[in-house]
């Protein structure tokens, strides 16, 4: 067994013996730093915050166009948001017969974006939104009227 291993030109037993060892190398990302893009927003971040506002944002709209306006006398409007220096950013026309669950969803969304904007000392060009005198149907969608 000895002559044998004698036998065999190093060349052969070192490519062999490169040949396993590359066979068993396993490529594992995991403990390599991430792009930043990719890493998920943790709870205290603003990218989180700014995202949970949006899912609020997103579900009032939702709800809203679930509805169709035929009749503007139907429908009434709001103020939505918080500007940093005070006021809301817009208003938003809605539903009536939504309004026991909407109205605590603006309110919810007009909450947490005071509270973000303080937490981010976010600030904004101060001018007040200017408030509708009403709602109209236009092709099934409710319009604000200034």
């Amino acid at each position: 067994m000895r002559n044998l291993f004698l036998k065999i030109p190093t060349t052969l037993f070192c490519l062999s013996l490169f040949a396993v060892s590359c066979k068993t190398v396993n490529k594992d990302d995991s403990t390599l730093p991430k792009d930043i893009s990719e890493r998920p927003a943790d709870e205290n971040s603003q990218k989180y915050d700014q995202a949970r506002i949006d899912k609020i944002k997103s579900a009032i709209e939702e709800d809203i166009a679930k509805e169709e306006c035929t009749n503007a006398a139907d429908w009434a409007f709001s103020p939505l948001g918080s500007k940093a220096c005070g006021g809301p950013v817009s208003y938003i026309a809605y539903p009536k017969k939504i309004e026991s669950t909407l109205i605590p969803k603006i309110e919810l969304y007009k909450n947490v974006m005071s509270e973000y904007n303080k937490k981010y000392n976010i600030t904004s060009d101060c001018m007040m939104a200017a408030e509708p005198t009403g709602v109209k149907c236009e092709n099934g969608k409710a319009v604000l009227v200034y």
